[in-house]
């Protein structure tokens, strides 16, 4: 199988690596070759968090360059406009409708970009795009936007929802396992 390539992009403490801990155990489970990397500039400020999870029969880095992308999964809405450079061509951003302001745009310096959804869509990307914050509010926490999120990428692969929630029960404390059962699959059937 030729590689793979997902990049779960945020802001710190938004919980992309547990989102790409939990997605790389479904697919170590598969028998795939795996390799995950964080990248992050300053995430216990807010600042922008990137996680690679690249697999297939034999991987051999776990970085993704520009144009290699075949997803790109974002908790906030400039993230996934940041990042539409990496996707290769027939791949698909799934983002999160919210919007969380970076340091320029508190302090005044800058505005917050207008209609980023269509200025992606007139870039030709290939958007999914899900009110995640809702969803996971709905299954109980604001904290499950990964999980929501993990939910609508699962609509992309065919692994089983029961592999899936295999996967959610090994990553995710016992008190938060519904809940987070919950927002995958408000993710999933969104």
């Amino acid at each position: 199988m030729e590689t793979k390539n997902i990049m779960i992009v945020g802001v710190g403490g938004q919980g992309s690596l547990l989102a790409s801990k939990l997605l790389g155990r479904l697919l170590l489970t598969k028998g795939y070759d795996i390799k995950v990397s964080e990248v992050h500039g300053m995430s216990q400020r807010g600042g922008s968090v990137v996680t690679y999870v690249r697999f297939g029969d034999k991987v051999y880095s776990p970085i993704i360059d520009k144009g290699e992308a075949d997803f790109v999964i974002s908790f906030e809405l400039l993230e996934a406009a940041r990042y539409t450079e990496y996707l290769k061509k027939g791949a698909k951003v799934i983002t999160n409708t919210q919007k969380i302001n970076p340091m320029p745009v508190i302090t005044g310096a800058a505005k917050y970009p207008e209609d980023l959804e269509g200025k992606m869509v007139a870039a030709g990307v290939d958007l999914d795009v899900i009110d995640a914050l809702s969803l996971a509010e709905e299954a109980g926490s604001s904290k499950a936007v990964n999980i929501v999120l993990l939910g609508r990428l699962s609509k992309y692969f065919d692994f089983t929802l029961e592999e899936w929630m295999t996967a959610i029960e090994q990553s995710v404390p016992a008190k938060f396992l519904e809940l987070n059962k919950k927002a995958f699959e408000l993710g999933r059937n969104a």
